[in-house]
């Protein structure tokens, strides 16, 4: 129990100790560099942080629970065309707007669970992809979100009389959900909720079995997981300012993908590894086009050959094909 208690002090300190380097970012590219390359560098930062919500809010899906996702781009969509439809022509507030699009995102995530909670593997992800697309149509082609030509001016956030439209500011604000995430995530997994999505993704039928209502707790991971993908898609769309369709196709969906994948699925700390990862590898890579998803492709698979737990995965977890270690038991047929 002591080193149970040591190890999670450890965690607690490294953990401080990161969100104080976080913090320090900003004023650091301020001293170090220009205005211009400070604001290209914060940039990439929100992209990350933004990214690693993201895929962390998937990773609570397809790492915690077992079923497979594919459709993240499509709650993703549904927050940020959320925030955009409601700030430009309601004038509703950008912090009332971040519950609402993590709700409206959860309903659509509970719509879409309902049907497939008796599918499983291939037939799970062909249904969630296309969820996700038949939300990007519906996107692209219908009048109140503003169709092919997507919106415009999106309002960006205020706070204390500050506009949030400067990437030091809405990289605080990017930090701040990513946080929040972490925290929430860390105390349900923690809970009876948590442990009931992991039973499940252990064995379903033995869950079942032991009293676990397995309907109930797939559909409130999926609303869990969407409700996030909402929240980080309502902080999206003001800090690009527009948004339109074919900024949520399939791509995007299987980039998040890429992101749990390499930085390891069933963790906390392997989203945000894996979002650093691919968020620096398309920005260095941007002049090969769409060549640099073949280097994505061939990453996953040396990920797959070499450590398909992924890069923060233990070493000895059933992905990696550790096998339980079973102590001998006394007794009939068995060596004293």
């Amino acid at each position: 129990m002591s080193t149970l208690k040591n190890l999670w002090q450890k965690k607690r300190w490294i953990f401080w100790l990161l969100i104080v380097a976080l913090l320090c970012v900003p004023p650091m590219l301020k001293i170090l560099g220009i205005y211009k390359i400070k604001a290209l560098y914060l940039r990439y930062a929100c992209n990350i942080m933004m990214y690693a919500t993201l895929a962390g809010s998937l990773n609570v899906i397809n790492g915690y629970s077992g079923q497979t996702c594919l459709g993240q781009a499509g709650f993703f969509a549904i927050g940020a065309y959320t925030c955009a439809i409601l700030s430009t022509r309601l004038g509703v507030s950008f912090w009332v707007l971040l519950p609402l699009c993590g709700l409206a995102s959860g309903l659509i995530g509970l719509l879409v669970s309902l049907p497939t909670l008796r599918l499983q593997g291939i037939y799970l992800s062909i249904v969630t992809l296309g969820a996700s697309e038949i939300i990007r149509i519906i996107a692209q082609t219908a009048s109140i979100t503003g169709g092919a030509m997507g919106i415009k001016g999106i309002p960006y956030p205020w706070l204390f009389g500050l506009d949030a439209f400067r990437p030091e500011y809405y990289y605080f604000i990017f930090l701040v959900l990513g946080i929040l995430f972490l925290f929430c995530t860390s105390r349900i997994l923690g809970s009876r909720v948590g442990r009931a999505w992991i039973s499940i993704r252990e064995d379903q039928v033995a869950a079942k079995s032991l009293g676990v209502r397995t309907s109930f707790y797939k559909s409130l991971n999926f609303v869990y997981g969407a409700f996030w993908a909402g929240v980080i898609g309502c902080a999206y769309a003001p800090f690009v300012n527009f948004i339109e369709s074919s900024q949520f196709t399939t791509d995007k969906g299987f980039d998040v993908l890429a992101m749990i994948v390499i930085g390891g699925q069933g963790t906390l700390i392997g989203p945000i590894i894996g979002s650093t990862i691919v968020t620096i590898l398309t920005e260095s890579l941007r002049f090969l086009g769409v060549w640099r998803y073949v280097i994505y492709a061939l990453i996953i698979i040396a990920m797959m050959w070499l450590r398909p737990q992924g890069i923060a995965g233990a070493t000895n977890s059933i992905l990696a094909g550790g096998k339980v270690k079973r102590k001998p038991q006394k007794g009939k047929g068995a060596k004293a």
